[in-house]
């Protein structure tokens, strides 16, 4: 598995953004994914997490009702679509496999493989 994050930028306070991880391998079905990610000074923080067949997600507190994630194991894609953000969800933005398929994890030691993060930056 070799994960690829994407779909940062720059918004505005309120904006929506929708994050993507590509894996390039064929057994994308069989990781759950997890998203994660990272402030300036602060330590790598766990926002969701989603079953390898999609069924069972699993949130944070602070995201949860904001952030989505889903999965499209067709396109090897799963995505955390971040809808009000916050000048505080301004960090690195993450996502990494874990080879539990069917137990969700919110401790970066259940992940194996983690993909090149994408920056998100909120302005107010």
């Amino acid at each position: 598995v070799q994960l690829q994050a994407s779909g940062g930028g720059l918004v505005q306070a309120g904006d929506s953004l929708r994050l993507s991880c590509t894996d390039s391998g064929d057994i994308f079905y069989s990781y759950s994914i997890g998203w994660f990610r990272q402030a300036p000074g602060k330590e790598r923080e766990f926002l969701a997490a989603i079953t390898g067949n999609g069924e069972s997600t699993f949130y944070a507190d602070p995201v949860k009702g904001r952030f989505t994630i889903s999965r499209d194991n067709a396109k090897n894609t799963a995505y955390l679509q971040m809808n009000s953000l916050k000048p505080e969800d301004t960090a690195l933005y993450s996502c990494a496999a874990d080879p539990s398929e069917s137990i969700l994890h919110r401790r970066e030691i259940n992940y194996f493989r983690w993909g090149q993060g994408t920056q998100v930056t909120v302005s107010s």
